[in-house]
């Protein structure tokens, strides 16, 4: 099939073609047709399929230039808002789409959304806007949810629904994912009319897709890592997934300190800095993606040879996106897993709930001494282990800091407790000396002797029985 037989208008099937499109996806031969028609449409396609021209060509025949907001897709993250606003952009250059997302200053979207005639938001950012009313929605003709099942994933699922009650009923509502979970189709029958469902098989070929793990100790993960890393001679771009921010720094600060040319990726990073990191990798100016599952879903990458998983997720479904980044159009691709004892329990549901999936046991190899820059301990420790607990000054670790001198372990006058210890300086004010709301000695407050809160030694005179008397 060709765009010409999808019911698409002229102008937007020259600008298909001037971007290099010649054949429509499987997603966009299903959907296009009802989303031309205005129908209402559930569409479940992996990542990477070409869900965002099949909406933008409802959105693009829809909208009308300088006649105000008319078109909304709600994005998961950042980065996929970022993206979607580059695809629609792209596909008409009379319409003023907006980017509306956190970790930026509020006042420039203001201005934006004054001009704009199709907004990609954010659920949180939004409703920030429609708190401040400084958004009208009372024209929206065509409502999206991008990645709708990783909203209920991510806890958006009572904002998403927010905001759509904020939308007006006559409208057209899409709904697209990588998967139809129930819950997305218990919102779907709460606020689409008649959807059309529609599903494209996934395209991830399995033959082409080689998955291996590996099981050792955990104190030898990274050595193993880095190992495969560098004996891996026709490798491509690499994506690495943790579970958790703090790993992603640990196993990318680590690779760059053995000579791989590696960055991280993920939501502690300042907006900026995560679209850099993006453009770089798919530019392949780098060649090693550590990053949470932030990037697993939504994110267009391509040329990706191999997929690690450092840390194996706690969703199975996690797993399949993760390995759906490699083996893309054709391509070969390879998916190794690391294990150690607290991934056991994952990968073994993994195993059950995709029995299909071959994944074969390999030989951990002879591994050699790397250099390690920074101590971790299991991630089923408190948050607090991840910092070292002995040093000049501690910076969590055991309630006590230590200062150059001072004896490890012991809470005399030269440490001081974050909550405070009877004896020595307290940041919240013990009743030994020298606290900072001490009943006596001299106070912190910066105003001399003069008590910060008036304490019972003030000038000030008191009563007791004998002056009354």
């Amino acid at each position: 099939m060709i765009f010409e037989d999808l019911g698409i208008n002229r102008e937007l099937l020259t600008t298909i073609k001037q971007l290099g499109i010649e054949k429509p996806t499987q997603i966009q031969e299903l959907s296009i047709p009802h989303i031309i028609k205005k129908r209402d449409v559930i569409g479940e396609s992996a990542t990477g399929s070409g869900k965002t021209l099949a909406f933008g060509c409802g959105i693009v025949e829809q909208v009308k230039p300088k006649e105000g907001l008319q078109a909304l897709i709600l994005t998961p993250t950042r980065e996929l808002a970022e993206q979607v606003k580059n695809s629609l952009k792209s596909l008409s250059k009379n319409l003023r789409v907006a980017p509306i997302y956190g970790g930026i200053s509020i006042n420039p979207q203001i201005q934006e959304l004054q001009r704009a005639e199709v907004v990609v938001a954010t659920p949180g950012r939004l409703l920030d806007h429609l708190k401040r009313r400084t958004i009208n929605l009372s024209r929206i003709k065509v409502l999206v949810l991008d990645e709708a099942d990783r909203m209920f994933d991510m806890g958006f699922i009572y904002d998403v629904e927010k905001i759509i009650r904020a939308c007006p009923q006559k409208r057209q509502t899409l709904f697209f994912s990588a998967t139809i979970s129930p819950r997305v189709g218990e919102l779907a029958r709460k606020h689409m009319v008649n959807p059309e469902k529609v599903k494209a098989i996934n395209q991830v070929d399995p033959s082409k897709l080689k998955q291996e793990y590996y099981n050792v100790e955990k104190n030898m993960k990274l050595s193993l890592f880095v190992h495969l890393l560098q004996e891996e001679k026709e490798s491509g771009l690499v994506m690495v997934f943790c579970n958790t921010r703090r790993n992603v720094d640990f196993v990318a600060k680590n690779l760059k300190g053995n000579g791989l040319k590696a960055t991280s990726i993920h939501g502690g990073l300042s907006q900026n800095r995560r679209i850099t990191v993006i453009n770089q990798f798919n530019d392949a100016k780098l060649g090693v993606l550590v990053c949470t599952d932030v990037a697993a879903r939504g994110l267009h990458i391509e040329n990706v040879s191999h997929i690690y998983n450092y840390d194996i997720p706690k969703d199975a479904k996690d797993y399949v996106h993760r390995i759906g980044r490699t083996a893309r159009a054709g391509e070969k691709g390879k998916a190794v897993n690391l294990l150690c004892e607290y991934d056991y329990n994952n990968f073994a549901q993994i195993q059950r709930d995709y029995s299909s999936f071959n994944i074969k046991k390999m030989e951990v190899p002879r591994l050699k001494r790397i250099k390690t820059l920074v101590s971790i301990r299991n991630p089923r420790e408190s948050r607090r282990s991840e910092f070292r607990r002995e040093g000049p000054i501690a910076r969590f670790g055991n309630r006590r800091r230590f200062f150059k001198g001072g004896g490890q372990g012991r809470s005399d006058e030269r440490s001081s407790s974050r909550f405070g210890n009877r004896e020595g300086p307290s940041r919240f004010g013990n009743r030994g000396q020298g606290s900072r709301f001490s009943r006596e000695g001299r106070s912190n407050s910066g105003f001399g002797d003069r008590p910060r809160f008036g304490n019972r030694q003030s000038s000030r005179p008191k009563w007791n029985n004998s002056d009354r008397d």
